[in-house]
């Protein structure tokens, strides 16, 4: 893409009403626009990074064999009656009236559809075990919708529903979506830590929550330093082997890490001291195992092999889709813009023409755009004509990992500017190494 060309309304001044580092350069970068309290539009760079992320979400979700669906935004009352959740759930769910005046909700979560959608078509254990999953808009009326997409009241959100035809197949699901779910942060550049959490209004006894060390945290995080050394990495796990699954888990979840000091204090007195670390996190996922709490009041129920009917194990898995861009933002970032880890990032490499109008730069920049398209990268060409300070201030707001700078110096000596974002680290390569290198680095993610 050429700057010249697309749409990228950047801000030199910081909003006075951004509280939070997210907030601000999201803005700054063009990425967004408020609409109202807690609701934005996502200009096209935001939406880029937002699909990204969807995209790694999807790819992890169905490696370990999930499968994606798409529910309806707009649910009816009678549906959440039926689970006791209706009247229970709150002001954070807006109610409305259709114009026969039938009670409807703007879903903000979905475990009465799914129930509703497995019953009518779920019948035997041989359809066991089933995890259903989907990336949709949701809606909680928050109280005080601040920090950007951090706590807004639209958001992007992942919701997976297990259903299993008894606890310890139950239990596997969960373990599988925490493996998945560690993995698809670490393909985000993210640490995220697994707690032990409260489940609020999904409800069930187990429950983790994911959360980013990040300095604007909302929660107040205990924890052993070792857990944030800890990552899957190349490691091939069979998910269906519930040994090996469960075994991860545990590698997790064993080294403490809580959200208050208060809850099992003496086994963070037991962390050596020299690991024992206070910090602030974002939470960014959570998975639930609830039993048969809405099977039973909904009648989702099987035949097992022996005749008999049960109402089905299951279980809820989010990730915060939206609040995962805020998130990476609030976890990488310096004191001139976004720096986004090379999974995520909305173009692979930025080229900076220091000439705009030279032939022999605009001739070189040209050719590295085709190289770098042609490996099947996308680069953000800044071909416009301003002044090289302002060119380098729009890369580093908006954070493109790596940067190739042409100049008629350099490409009198067959040479161009290869710039690491988050190191600031500079090196004089030929064009055909530039473009060689930042292949090979996203060939490697």
């Amino acid at each position: 893409m050429r700057l010249s060309r697309y749409f990228l309304p950047v801000l030199k001044e910081n909003p006075a009403d951004a509280q939070i580092v997210s907030h601000r350069y999201m803005l700054r970068a063009g990425m967004i626009k408020q609409q109202a309290a807690g609701i934005y539009s996502w200009l096209p760079l935001g939406f880029k990074v937002l699909k990204r992320i969807e995209q790694i979400v999807h790819e992890e979700q169905m490696r370990v064999g999930h499968i994606p669906l798409l529910m309806p935004t707009m649910q009816t009352a009678d549906l959440w009656r039926e689970s006791g959740r209706y009247d229970d759930y709150g002001q954070e769910m807006l109610r409305i009236k259709d114009r026969q005046g039938r009670e409807m909700l703007f879903g903000p979560t979905n475990e009465e559809m799914i129930t509703d959608i497995f019953r009518a078509h779920v019948n035997s254990y041989k359809d066991l075990p089933l995890t259903l999953y989907q990336i949709q808009w949701k809606f909680r009326d928050e109280v005080r919708p601040r920090f950007g997409v951090m706590r807004g009241r639209e958001f992007l959100m992942k919701d997976g529903y297990n259903f299993d035809l008894d606890r310890d197949a139950a239990i596997h699901a969960y373990n599988r979506h925490m493996v998945s779910y560690l993995r698809t942060y670490e393909r985000m550049g993210l640490t995220a830590i697994p707690m032990r959490a409260d489940s609020g209004p999904i409800g069930g006894d187990d429950t983790h929550e994911f959360l980013v060390l990040a300095e604007t945290g909302e929660s107040e995080v205990f924890y052993d330093s070792a857990v944030t050394d800890l990552k899957l990495g190349t490691r091939e796990i069979d998910v269906d082997d519930r040994a090996a699954v469960a075994d991860v888990c545990r590698e997790f979840t064993t080294l403490y890490a809580r959200t208050d000091e208060t809850h099992d204090a003496a086994l963070f007195d037991a962390v050596p001291e020299d690991r024992r670390r206070v910090a602030r996190g974002i939470e960014v996922g959570q998975i639930f195992y609830f039993g048969t709490k809405y099977s039973e009041a909904m009648g989702a129920t099987v035949v097992t092999p022996d005749g008999s009917r049960v109402p089905v194990e299951m279980g809820s898995h989010g990730i915060g889709v939206s609040r995962l861009l805020g998130a990476i933002i609030e976890a990488n970032h310096d004191d001139k813009g976004i720096i986004w880890p090379e999974g995520v990032t909305p173009f692979h490499v930025g080229i900076v023409n220091l000439k705009q109008g030279d032939g022999s730069t605009d001739s070189a920049c040209s050719a590295l755009y085709a190289a770098l398209v042609a490996k099947g990268l996308e680069p953000l060409y800044d071909d416009r004509d301003e002044r090289a300070g302002a060119k380098f201030a729009t890369m580093d707001l908006i954070g493109l990992p790596w940067r190739i700078t042409v100049g008629p110096r350099g490409l009198a000596n067959g040479k161009v500017e290869l710039t690491s974002r988050r190191t600031g680290e500079s090196e004089e390569v030929s064009l055909e190494a530039a473009v060689e290198r930042v292949a090979q680095i996203y060939a490697n993610l």
